[in-house]
């Protein structure tokens, strides 16, 4: 499945995270032990978003980060974009902020925003399922304002270290299992999906190059949960 390409790699994606949509939150926050939360928090931290500015977030899913932007900015003007409008329909219904945030279908590659209208662009486990990663990067570029920040949170392969063989076994069978024994079938398939798309996925180090190649500055990182997350932010020169 994570070798798909292309087309093919976008529409399994997209059918897949509509199809585990209702039960996205519970198995994210059961696999992480409640820590996505705070990776949400750190990510919106970094974004440092103007009290009345204006934050994309894209890969939206159910709106985790875009609500948390809009606990720390009430007045802002947060969009949260997807191609997957099951999830999208999930996060609407979410009180306080599901009827707060403007949702949008909307592809990576080809954003359908002008130019130079957000403050901040964020994403949480993006980067990892789009075919084209540096397309993905320009596209944010393209409509963030000048000294608009970058944000991107998502998984990397285990580092090479003594937990890496208890990283890969909770990855390999752990996730798979919580995902069928609280969302079913179509969830176990779709947490081997997302397994396997971690460990083919860039390093913390690679990502930031490609950060730094769309053309942000003061890129950087931090690595959580043992190195097998990562938290990637720059900003867009003036």
């Amino acid at each position: 499945m994570a070798q798909l390409d292309g087309d093919q790699r976008a529409a399994y994606v997209q059918g897949m995270f509509d199809r585990i949509a209702q039960r996205y939150d519970l198995i994210n926050r059961i696999i992480s032990g409640g820590q996505d939360l705070r990776w949400r928090r750190l990510v919106v931290e970094r974004a440092a978003l103007p009290p009345q500015g204006s934050l994309l977030d894209i890969a939206a899913g159910t709106g985790d980060i875009a609500f948390e932007a809009l606990k720390t900015a009430p007045a802002a003007s947060v969009v949260g974009a997807d191609f997957a409008l099951g999830m999208m329909q999930v996060g609407k219904r979410r009180r306080p902020y599901g009827q707060q945030v403007t949702w949008a279908g909307a592809d990576a590659m080809r954003l359908p925003f002008a130019e130079a209208c957000f403050d901040a662009v964020v994403s949480g486990y993006l980067m990892r399922n789009v075919v084209d990663i540096s397309q993905a990067l320009a596209e944010q570029w393209r409509v963030l304002k000048p000294r608009g920040r970058i944000v991107i949170l998502d998984t990397s392969p285990p580092p090479d270290n003594l937990l890496k063989p208890l990283i890969t076994l909770h990855l390999k069978y752990g996730i798979p299992l919580v995902g069928r024994l609280v969302g079913g079938k179509a969830a176990g398939d779709a947490y081997r999906y997302l397994p396997e798309s971690t460990q083919a996925f860039k390093t913390p180090a690679e990502l930031a190059r490609l950060v730094k190649a769309a053309g942000f500055a003061d890129v950087d990182y931090k690595t959580l949960m043992f190195g097998a997350m990562a938290v990637h932010w720059g900003v867009k020169p003036r």
